[in-house]
């Protein structure tokens, strides 16, 4: 809640300061009227995220598990490339760190029926970004592509498993991603915050070595799902 309250004072602020200089005004003046030609540009991003795991269960009726998230942190570049007016390359590598929180039904020790799932992920998003027509010193955008994810933090080569305490999972995965935001030109540069939704493809979970183990046994798949809040710097 801390953050989200933080992130309303921020673009209170900015939005302030963007009227100050005309961004929101009628007739605003032009900032930055020819950043959008260059053939390449680069800047950096920080951000809030929170992911999630969609399960899939053997036994479909039975859901085992309750996943609950926290806010976590973006920092990473961004590499714009221009292949038209309107359409734009982006790769956008960054460090992202969260965790989630699973809760199994069954268990009658806490020990047992928790796993806190501490993450620090590598990503690798390479995205097409669609521009509408610039507005004065807005323009709307929306954003999809693919993405690569390198867990450090995915115990995948530990002997341990669940009966340990271990929870394992695949160091790689890939996504798909869509997403908006918005472009604001100010005097001195371009601010852009978004808003992307990330997809997991394929099964993240490394089975424990118990086949009937009543942590991983009855999970078919586990995917990645999470949200992005990004304030981009040009």
């Amino acid at each position: 809640m801390k953050k989200i309250i933080c992130i309303i004072i921020i673009l209170f602020s900015l939005h302030n300061n963007a009227q100050s200089k005309g961004i929101f005004s009628k007739d605003p003046i032009i900032n930055l009227e020819n950043f959008d030609k260059q053939k390449m540009y680069f800047g950096f991003y920080l951000g809030f995220n929170s992911y999630d795991f969609k399960i899939d269960y053997f036994n479909t009726p039975q859901k085992d598990i309750v996943v609950n998230g926290t806010s976590g942190f973006n920092v990473g570049v961004v590499a714009d490339l221009r292949l038209h007016e309107y359409i734009n390359l982006r790769f956008e590598p960054g460090l992202y760190n969260t965790q989630r929180n699973l809760t199994y039904f069954g268990f009658t020790k806490q020990l047992d029926a928790e796993r806190e799932i501490k993450s620090t992920y590598i990503h690798f998003p390479l995205l097409l970004k669609f521009s509408s027509k610039r507005l004065g010193n807005i323009r709307p955008y929306l954003l999809g592509g693919a993405s690569a994810t390198l867990n450090l933090s995915s115990n995948s080569k530990s002997v341990d498993d669940n009966l340990q305490q271990r929870f394992r999972v695949k160091p790689w995965t890939t996504n798909y991603e869509l997403g908006f935001g918005i472009d604001l030109y100010t005097e001195y540069f371009k601010f852009s915050p978004s808003i992307r939704g990330v997809f997991g493809i394929n099964d993240e979970i490394i089975q424990d070595n118990d086949p009937n183990s009543p942590w991983t046994s009855n999970i078919d798949a586990l995917k990645t799902r999470a949200i992005f809040i990004n304030f981009t710097f040009h």
